[in-house]
């Protein structure tokens, strides 16, 4: 990999897309940091001390771990990335349910572009109310640092509180300016860069975490467990059953087509790090309706804050585990489409061997993705899990690096960005079969 980067490096074109890239990741960072107008930072440094955070309420863990620290920080980019993920997933499960979305995903490059612009609208809406939830907490800090007394908004007025919801929402909409600007004339996803980046920044303070706690003993089994889930990972997600397809010969005006092999690829891991989010979302939906109430301790929402904010609690692992393998099961079901590919199968002569063309070939496809998927969803259990164990184990913060969605994020982007780096260098330095 560090050979490939280098080589990049050294190709100008390149290297300018990379120079590009680190400069807005740089901007990207350096907006994490800056404290939004009307924010104490002094209250803010205080409530933000470890001790605090250790038993801050997990609520907040997958926004504050995709916005690199900046929610709990309530700066510029205190919401992050994830106002425009949870729009990119809601248009996106959209398009199955509404018809005019799915006619726009069948129309190509305009469709898409219409899709995206919706996604942006959303983002904005869901960047608001996000905001205004965060500022309505805030004025209360002990709702998100565990006994702070610090008052974190000392001008509660109007003005004020609309600057600061003003001043978000408008942070928002810059990460996903940002995040087009790297996809367009960087490397690499700009979404997907920015959220590793957001990841990659709290690994530090992570993995201290752990040697603070139990020693330097324990940093270093979790750095050798680390690398043995990682190197997992990789495994993982590399891995696919291919199908082979076999495209019969036919014959258009005086030339011939077809007569090619080819397969389908069908990873283990066909849903991605989308169930964890799902999931994990899900289980939080429940405490933050409690936390918005009265009293905490009684009824049903001291159920809640006894069993389901509770993340070594055995019932909250137990409902965790179960909501990953049913998402994955849904989110593969609706953006896998056995028909589909049946049909553009035999429109085109191609076919299984072994397989009649039409509803055997859909049936067969259907057979083989769900016993793939049970595997694939029981190592996202596995992997969303290891947070909750180190947790216990070493008294590691709800962002442990080697767990969850982080290391899922961070092994995916991280491949996906190293394959179009060795795509375009191929580009430039093909030599062909005459040296």
């Amino acid at each position: 990999m560090l050979t490939a980067f280098a080589r990049a490096f050294r190709t100008p074109d390149l290297r300018k897309k990379l120079l590009f890239t680190l400069a807005v990741i740089a901007l990207f960072r350096l907006g994490s940091l800056l404290p939004t107008p009307g924010v104490s930072y002094h209250a803010v440094h205080i409530c933000t001390d470890p001790d605090n955070l250790q038993d801050s309420s997990g609520i907040y863990g997958m926004v504050n771990l995709f916005s690199g620290g900046a929610l709990l920080q309530l700066s510029v980019f205190a919401l992050g990335i994830m106002p425009y993920i949870t729009s990119s997933i809601i248009v996106q499960l959209l398009t199955v349910v509404i018809p005019r979305f799915e006619a726009l995903k069948k129309e190509g490059q305009s469709g898409t572009a219409k899709l995206t612009q919706y996604t942006r609208y959303l983002t904005v809406a869901l960047a608001v109310l996000q905001s205004t939830a965060l500022l309505a907490l805030a004025r209360t800090p002990g709702r998100i640092f565990s006994g702070c007394q610090e008052d974190l908004v000392p001008d509660e007025s109007l003005f004020r509180l609309v600057t600061m919801i003003g001043v978000m929402t408008a942070g928002t909409a810059v990460i996903m300016w940002l995040g087009e600007l790297i996809t367009d004339r960087g490397v690499g996803n700009g979404m997907s860069l920015l959220i590793f980046t957001s990841i990659c920044s709290g690994f530090p303070n992570g993995l201290w975490n752990v040697k603070v706690a139990k020693g330097w003993s324990a940093f270093i089994a979790v750095i050798v467990v680390g690398l043995v889930v990682v190197a997992a990972v990789v495994l993982f997600e590399q891995a696919q059953r291919r199908i082979p397809v076999q495209y019969a010969k036919r014959m258009v005006g005086r030339r011939m087509y077809g007569g090619t092999s080819t397969y389908i690829p069908l990873k283990v891991n066909q849903a991605g790090v989308i169930p964890v989010i799902f999931a994990s979302s899900l289980l939080y939906l429940p405490q933050l309706v409690s936390q918005l109430g009265g009293n905490t301790t009684t009824g049903w929402r001291g159920w809640v804050q006894r069993y389901l904010a509770r993340g070594d609690h055995p019932l909250y692992v137990l409902v965790f585990v179960v909501l990953i393998i049913f998402f994955t099961f849904f989110y593969v079901a609706i953006t896998f489409n056995p028909k589909e590919i049946s049909d553009n199968m035999k429109r085109y002569g191609g076919f299984i061997p072994g397989i009649r063309a039409g509803r055997p070939t859909e049936e067969y496809l259907d057979y083989v993705l769900s016993r793939i998927t049970l595997p694939g969803s029981l190592y996202l259990s596995v992997i969303a899990i290891i947070p909750i164990i180190a947790l216990g184990l070493f008294h590691a913060n709800q962002n442990f690096p080697f767990g969850g969605t982080s290391v899922l994020i961070m092994v995916g982007v991280g491949l996906e960005t190293l394959k179009q780096v060795e795509s375009q260098l191929q580009q430039r330095n093909y030599e062909g079969f005459l040296r």
